[in-house]
């Protein structure tokens, strides 16, 4: 796209947004409410106090891979065909083909404007493996891991398993390298369960990631900014689970799920600049835009607390009213609507800059 089209982008307030929602992900059922937040807060649903963009359309990507506009599913040249005055493609989805590089690859190549990061910093923090190695590169401490493939383990279980087992005395986190969502991972302080939770993630068609398991407090901090420019991050929010031991699927998006403090009750304030900053530096070290959130579990042994320890980086967060990024966002003064808006403006002055 010309640097003279990109000059013609519209304001916030005169601009056609769609929101793209679902995917064949396992986040399918979390995408697509996210969307219907979004959709309603971009249409004045939530409040007025905000300029609005002129127009929000959704669109449903399904299980077949087919955009459905208006009710009818087309394929995604069709509907880009049938989208082109839309002025930004605010990214609904999460995990899978929408958040790892893939969509966004769509979008850029038929030049449209889409929200959040592009399709490298997508796809390298959609891979845990390779995120772990953002974060060393940056000072920011990961915690103790190995992965493989379902070949290398089809072709020396025993010694993999003897591996993951000398990682840690105190268990084990064993998720999918790519998946998201805390979809097949298992947190375990038993030997005898580190196998089969290993089978379980082959199961997927995923690699594994096995994690010496850290034992603290969970808290997760949103970053809000394009490149180039000093990116505002919020304060953390501390996780604590109702029921279980971690922020597992239903701890994440039940109703009676885990309880979310922001700021964190639970650590020092020294604590919660550390995590700050180190999300900060992976942020931008990634090459994140628009937003992210970043994961974090602060050791605590003793009552003293250590260096935070990242656990991952989510390019494409939940947008449910359970989720962590709008809790934060509040507390930092920006509502929901405001949050949304903000989203897109970034996108649309990523373009304008010719990012």
């Amino acid at each position: 796209m010309t640097s003279a089209l990109l000059a013609q982008r519209p304001s916030l307030q005169s601009c056609h947004v769609a929101v793209l929602a679902g995917g064949r992900s396992s986040e399918r059922e979390v995408s697509l409410k996210s969307a219907r937040g979004i959709v309603h807060a971009l249409r004045g649903g939530l409040t007025r106090a905000h300029a609005l963009p002129r127009k929000v359309t959704e669109v449903e990507l399904d299980l077949d891979g087919r955009w459905v506009l208006e009710g009818t599913p087309l394929a995604p040249a069709q509907a880009l065909a049938r989208l082109a005055d839309v002025d930004v493609f605010l990214i609904g989805l999460h995990g899978g083909e929408g958040e790892d590089g893939t969509l966004q690859g769509l979008l850029a190549s038929v030049g449209a404007c889409h929200t959040g990061s592009g399709v490298r910093a997508s796809a390298l923090c959609m891979d845990k493996l390779a995120t772990r190695g953002i974060a060393a590169s940056v000072g920011v401490r990961v915690a103790d891991g190995l992965c493989f493939s379902a070949a290398e383990w089809n072709a020396d279980s025993a010694a993999l398993l003897a591996r993951a087992v000398a990682l840690a005395n105190d268990g084990w986190v064993v998720k999918p390298r790519f998946g998201g969502s805390s979809v097949a991972t298992c947190v375990t302080r038993k030997v005898a369960e580190l196998e089969p939770a290993i089978r379980a993630v082959l199961d997927t068609g995923d690699d594994v990631l096995v994690e010496a398991r850290i034992a603290g407090v969970e808290t997760s901090c949103g970053v809000l900014g394009n490149r180039g420019d000093e990116p505002l991050v919020l304060q953390p929010i501390e996780i604590r689970p109702t029921k279980g031991e971690w922020f597992d699927y239903a701890e994440k998006y039940s109703a009676d799920g885990a309880r979310e403090v922001c700021p964190p009750e639970s650590i020092a304030l020294v604590s919660v600049e550390r995590i700050r900053a180190s999300a900060g530096r992976v942020y931008q070290r990634a090459g994140c835009d628009g937003y992210a959130r970043i994961d974090f579990m602060v050791p605590v042994a003793g009552g003293v607390e250590g260096e935070p320890v990242m656990l991952e980086v989510n390019t494409l967060p939940g947008m449910t009213e359970r989720s962590l990024l709008p809790q934060e966002a509040a507390v930092a003064g920006i509502d929901y609507t405001a949050l949304c808006l903000r989203i897109v403006e970034l996108a649309l002055r990523r373009a304008k800059g010719g990012a």
